[in-house]
């Protein structure tokens, strides 16, 4: 186990693993063809105690620390069941609520959230800014004792399902990033298309608009202008929470492959028994133990509260850059089974691409790191 991961870790990633294989890799085919998952699978994940793992017990949640988090979505990957958007909803937006929320708002929604009741989405990303959050054109403008609120968003993952939003708007354009704001909007949302991605089909993501919509101004987080500061304070646990499917994968990429290899026969032997295939497994094999190292480095510093910004930025941006690397070698090595969709590893290499775009892109992660040399 790493350095990290207690006895209760370990208990919960045997728990979640054992829920994914049972309730949600069955069903990944219905999903991906529906483009979201089952709403009943928020509330059966819910009671087992897989949401909100790391929220204080005070508020619903597990008590826990980023670890939980950690080895919860680590056994999603294993269990070859990408399409829930848990670790969205209880790793990165319920911690937008646990740190600038005010008790009474988190009373309110935590617990509907870590029970499943709550589905929760985050809206930052608009048709026109990508990862330059500074630029969002959303507004809300104060009316009396609510916002109104203005504008679309867009790439937004549980945006279908979702019950609530955080929504990243402009409460003062002409601030600039000093006049963002973080609203959370419970009713009013305009939930556009799905949107038909090349891979994680199954994993929920819409566009949303926002017409007028009133909302107290009691939903406020924080105060008011300090929301891209928020954003910026947040984004160091989601750059590591988008880094760790990335080692999973890896290593549920190498696995599968090692697997076919000693099955699948060339010339009358194992395509295993080539030094060509054995090479490349060695060196994936290689490329996954040093992500595996540098990843639970990572987590030991975030739990302890010493991963810094630029420490994120170079999790997210390596980790998910071998991901793919990794991913594309072991699809080669399965030949033309690996480009057929009812392979699992053909799954992970499309569903592997976004990792390097959401989050922050890497060329992002990369100025962020340069800006400090």
């Amino acid at each position: 186990m790493p350095g990290w991961m207690r006895d209760d870790h370990k208990a919960l990633a045997e728990l979640a693993n054992e829920f994914f294989a049972k309730e949600c890799a069955p069903n990944e085919t219905r999903w991906a063809q529906q483009q979201h998952v089952d709403r009943e699978i928020w509330t059966k994940a819910g009671e087992l105690g897989l949401l909100c793992a790391s929220i204080p017990e005070e508020y619903g949640g597990g008590g826990g620390d980023f670890g939980h988090e950690a080895a919860i979505v680590d056994a999603q990957v294993r269990a070859l069941a990408p399409s829930f958007g848990g670790a969205v909803h209880s790793a990165i937006i319920a911690h937008y609520i646990n740190a600038y929320g005010t008790h009474e708002q988190k009373l309110k929604w935590l617990p509907k959230m870590a029970s499943g009741e709550v589905v929760a989405a985050i809206a930052m990303t608009e048709p026109g800014t990508g990862s330059d959050l500074q630029g969002i054109k959303t507004t809300a403008v104060k009316n009396g004792d609510e916002y109104v609120i203005n504008g679309s968003k867009t790439f937004i993952t549980n945006g279908f399902l979702c019950d609530l939003v955080i929504v990243a708007a402009k409460t003062d354009p002409d601030e600039g990033a000093a006049g963002v704001s973080l609203i959370v909007v419970e009713n009013g949302i305009t939930k556009g298309r799905k949107l038909e991605k090349v891979g994680q089909h199954g994993q929920d993501t819409c566009e949303l608009f926002f017409d007028n919509v009133r909302v107290p101004t009691s939903n406020l987080l924080g105060e008011e202008g300090p929301g891209f500061r928020y954003l910026m304070e947040q984004l160091p646990q989601e750059r590591l929470i988008i880094a760790v499917p990335a080692v999973a994968s890896m290593e549920k990429a190498v696995e599968l492959t090692i697997a076919y290899a000693k099955e699948r026969t060339a010339f009358g032997k194992p395509i295993l028994a080539f030094q060509n295939t054995r090479f490349e497994l060695a060196e994936c094999s290689t490329l996954g133990t040093v992500a595996r190292t540098f990843l639970d480095d990572c987590v030991a510093k975030h739990i302890a509260g010493e991963l810094d910004i630029t420490g994120a930025a170079k999790a997210k941006w390596w980790l998910t850059e071998q991901q793919n690397i990794v991913a594309d070698r072991c699809v080669q090595l399965f030949g033309g089974y690996g480009y057929m969709a009812e392979y699992p590893i053909a799954r992970i290499w499309t569903d592997s691409r976004i990792q390097k775009i959401y989050g922050g892109t890497n060329e992002i992660m990369k100025e962020i790191i340069g800006r400090t040399l």
